[in-house]
C-alpha cells in the first residue's frame, strides 16, 4: 500500500492504517528522539505524543513532503520543547543584534573522535548552540528550516552554529590532548 493511501486513510479516522503509519516510522522516530534527549523513557514519551499530535492534525499534511519528513519536524519541536520545559533556560543576548562573521568551514580535528565521543561534547554544549548543532549536523537541517523549528531569525541560527562548531572543536580537543 503507498504512502499516500495510508495517510489518507488516516485522514479518514483509519486505526488499521494508523497503525501502520506508526509501525513504519516509530523506530527511526525514536532515534531522532533519543539524539536529542538521550533518555529511552523520555524518548518513548515524545514520540508517542508526536504520534498523538500528527494523527490529531493529519489534515494539516498537504503532501508537500514525505509523511516521514512532516513527522520527523514534529518530533525534533516535540524533543526541544521538552528538553526547554526541563530546563526553562533563557539566552541572555539578543542574538539578533549581533554581526555575524563569515563562516568558518574547517572542521578538521588532527585526531579523529569516536562518534561517541563527538556525541558527548555536543551534549555539553549550551542549549541554545546544541539544538542548532544537532539540527544541522545530525538532522541535516538547513538555517532556514532551522530558524522556523527553533522560532529565530536565521542569523542567529547561523550564529549559533558558528559558536557551537568553535565550541565543538575546543571540546574535542581538549579530549584528544587530556587538557
Amino acid at each position: 500500500m503507498f504512502q499516500i493511501e495510508l495517510v489518507e486513510q488516516c485522514k479518514a479516522n483509519d486505526r488499521k492504517a494508523q497503525l501502520k503509519l506508526y509501525k513504519q516510522y516509530c523506530k527511526g522516530m525514536y532515534g531522532v528522539a533519543m539524539r536529542f534527549l538521550g533518555n529511552p523513557d523520555d524518548a518513548e514519551d515524545v514520540v508517542q505524543e508526536s504520534f498523538i499530535k500528527a494523527f490529531q492534525r493529519i489534515e494539516q499534511f498537504k503532501g508537500e513532503v514525505t509523511f516521514g519528513a512532516w513527522l520527523k519536524r514534529i518530533v525534533v519541536n516535540r524533543s526541544i520543547d521538552f528538553l526547554k520545559s526541563k530546563h526553562r533556560q533563557r539566552a541572555d543576548l539578543d542574538e539578533q543584534m549581533l554581526h555575524v562573521a563569515e563562516e568558518e568551514n574547517d572542521w578538521t580535528i588532527e585526531e579523529g573522535p569516536s562518534v561517541e565521543q563527538v556525541k558527548l561534547a555536543i551534549e555539553e554544549l549550551p542549549e541554545k548552540y546544541r539544538y542548532v548543532v544537532q539540527l544541522f549536523l545530525v538532522e541535516g537541517y538547513d538555517h532556514g528550516e532551522i530558524s522556523e523549528i527553533l522560532d529565530i531569525s536565521e542569523t542567529a541560527s547561523r550564529t549559533r552554529l558558528l559558536r557551537g562548531k568553535t565550541q565543538l572543536k575546543e571540546t574535542l580537543k581538549n579530549m584528544a590532548y587530556g587538557t
